[in-house]
């Protein structure tokens, strides 16, 4: 890595360290005063490959609960003005919430243990990133806009990552990394809305919800729409926005308010329930199949329409929120031999 790209990315990461440093806790605490961290985790392993999308971490910090971006005091003051008057995440008399994102995810082809390049299959390649959101949101609607910076390449340290993880585990060792895609700065804005309609005894006892969703990405790393939706049944559902794979715009496991079983009196704080969903995208750009914006690198042709199906189950325990699902993807690109599936860990904690 660069020295110059070094001292950005260090820069950058000691800025949200700073930002995200929790303050000093209450006593006791009112709903909205609760801040929620978030560690998502994606990896093929769950399903006994090893290839295409292959490996993702995020961690996410949600603010607590805002009547302004501007009241947060760790947002700087010259800044105000701007945060104040973003599109789309505006509204009046709702919560206002900031997230700050940081994660890594990897990409390898269909086979590793062949150090030379396969033109039919997709790229090796990483990408590093940090983001921050602005959501508002009402007990039916949640609105997202966030921005997303990071590097795609050799400094993104993917390729560090997994063959030191397949040395550690013993897994084969990854030959083809001197292939993948050249160093590029992404930018991305993200936007995505949500409603849950027909919310039925959520919380207390049994319920059941549907959280349909709609959005869309532009930049140089990711530009498409996508839309899709969640059902969720259980027992003392959680009274967020759902349960998401990792995907910039689509941080809600914050609870709402005080109907949110993590926020209970200490022994009734449990609960589980399961949800299925699905995520349609029309794709009109993906850096990480379509190659390097700025200067040739190895791409293939990319198929414009890509569907998720999640299938998973959750839990609540004390203030955490734990759950698992099987994600099932259709194929990304012409040449792909078969559709992929992976499993997604995700953990939150509102403290």
């Amino acid at each position: 890595m660069s020295n110059g790209a070094c001292r950005a990315f260090f820069l950058l990461f000691l800025s949200l360290a700073f930002v995200a440093a929790p303050q000093p806790a209450y006593a006791k605490k009112q709903p909205g005063e609760y801040r929620t961290f978030t560690l998502y985790f994606e990896n093929d392993v769950f399903e006994g490959t090893d290839r295409q999308y292959t490996n993702g971490v995020k961690l996410t910090l949600i603010s607590p609960d805002l009547s302004g971006y501007a009241d947060d005091p760790r947002i700087p003051k010259w800044s105000h003005s701007i945060v104040e008057r973003l599109p789309f995440v505006g509204r009046p008399d709702t919560i206002k919430n900031i997230s700050l994102s940081i994660g890594q995810n990897i990409y390898t082809p269909e086979t590793i243990s062949v150090a030379e390049l396969m033109p039919d299959d997709r790229p090796y390649a990483g990408v590093t990133y940090a983001g921050i959101g602005f959501s508002c949101k009402d007990t039916s609607r949640m609105d997202t806009l966030e921005v997303t910076l990071g590097i795609v390449g050799p400094d993104s340290y993917a390729e560090q990552i997994q063959k030191t993880i397949h040395e550690w585990v013993g897994s084969p060792r990854p030959l083809g990394w001197h292939n993948q895609l050249k160093n590029e700065p992404v930018l991305n804005l993200y936007y995505e809305r949500k409603w849950r309609f027909k919310q039925l005894a959520t919380g207390r006892g049994w319920g059941a919800d549907f959280i349909p969703h709609l959005g869309g990405a532009a930049g140089n790393a990711y530009t498409g729409l996508n839309l899709g939706g969640q059902v969720r049944f259980g027992w003392r559902l959680p009274n967020d926005f759902g349960t998401f794979v990792i995907r910039s715009g689509s941080d809600t496991n914050a609870p709402l308010d005080e109907n949110d079983p993590r926020l209970y009196e200490p022994f009734n704080r449990f609960g589980m329930h399961l949800f299925a969903g699905i995520d349609g995208r029309c794709v009109l750009r993906n850096i990480l199949l379509d190659g390097n914006t700025f200067t040739d690198s190895h791409s293939v042709s990319k198929n414009p329409f890509v569907a998720n199906f999640v299938l998973g189950a959750g839990i609540i325990i004390y203030r955490f929120k734990i759950s698992y699902a099987r994600v099932f993807q259709t194929e990304e690109f012409y040449s792909q031999k078969e559709e992929q599936s992976y499993g997604s860990i995700t953990l939150s904690f509102s403290y």
